[in-house]
């Protein structure tokens, strides 16, 4: 039996041919699509609209579950990220500190200028 219908194979063909002649577009953003793949997707995509024969989309590898990591390798791996953290706590702490006494010293020469007047 036939994985994909005699519409979705015309269907592609004619958005191959759209795509070598530069009048196929893609959907949000309307800019040319000149990769084979795309093409296809889009005449694919048309016909599964229409109500043709054609298999589902294939998971993408980012929504597919990972594997969970044993408890021994996984405490291995978040001691580092809570050192990372505690170091760069430190650093933000200095550069708040830095901020405040430049709009202190501002403010005091402020009111220096303002109490000259």
């Amino acid at each position: 039996m036939a994985k994909y219908s005699k519409k979705a194979g015309s269907k592609v063909e004619r958005a191959m041919h759209e795509m070598k002649h530069g009048a196929l577009k893609s959907g949000r953003s309307g800019k040319k699509v000149t990769s084979r793949r795309q093409a296809i997707a889009i005449g694919l995509s048309e016909a599964r609209e229409e109500g043709a024969k054609v298999p589902k989309k294939a998971a993408s590898k980012e929504a597919a579950p990972k594997k969970t990591a044993s408890k021994k390798t996984a405490s291995k791996k978040a001691a580092p990220k809570k050192a990372a953290v505690k170091k760069a706590a430190p650093r933000k702490a200095a550069a708040r500190k830095k901020t405040a006494r430049k709009t202190a010293a501002k403010k005091t020469v402020a009111k220096k200028r303002t109490s000259k007047k």
